[in-house]
């Protein structure tokens, strides 16, 4: 549904290179009624998935650590950053892509996943919305060591960590990663583990 108190006016282009920057001018009637032309820049990447698996016999949780430059350029010494599993939808259902996500990078094999929630993650400068996944594990579901694609240039490390030491990861800073935390949050509040 269009909202009619916004017109797109004009779309530039500015950068195509690894997504999509696009400057966007366009007119926004206010409260009192006037209308204002406005321009703003939206990064398309497309929408994505998360996911984070956990055990209730041994109250762990799986988590990945690799490198963001982003984090890198704003303060990030090592650059390194613990997550949750996560990928761009790359035109599958969020479901089919958070299970293909999840084999990839951490070698486990899940057939039932669990959708608790959709997020705009950065909504004022990002197009992406996220949907969150958590699901059940086991060892015998590990059928890789996971790790990435090294065709799309990721070396991830899989981490196995108790509940509790994520948990106080946050607190510490150690994990910093905001879809992480909400899922961590997330198994804390409905009492999962």
């Amino acid at each position: 549904m269009q909202n009619s108190r916004i017109k797109i006016l004009k779309t530039e282009i500015l950068s195509d290179n690894w997504y999509t920057l696009n400057k966007v001018t366009f007119n926004i009637q206010k409260k009192d009624g006037t209308t204002e032309t406005q321009s703003r820049e939206a990064y398309d990447r497309g929408n994505g998935a998360v996911i984070l698996l956990y055990n209730t016999t041994t109250n762990t949780v799986i988590l990945t650590r690799q490198f963001r430059l982003p984090t890198y350029i704003n303060g990030n010494t090592t650059g390194m950053l613990i997550e949750a599993c996560a990928g761009l939808l790359d035109n599958d259902n969020p479901e089919d892509c958070i299970k293909r996500e999840t084999e990839e990078e951490t070698g486990y094999k899940i057939s039932k996943v669990e959708k608790v929630f959709e997020a705009y993650m950065s909504p004022g400068s990002v197009t992406e919305i996220l949907h969150f996944f958590i699901a059940e594990y086991s060892n015998e579901m590990k059928i890789t060591n996971g790790g990435g694609l090294e065709e799309e240039g990721e070396n991830i490390e899989v981490l196995e960590l108790s509940f509790d030491k994520a948990l106080t990861m946050i607190d510490s800073g150690e994990i910093k990663d905001a879809k992480t935390i909400m899922l961590l949050q997330y198994l804390r509040l409905k009492n999962i583990i």
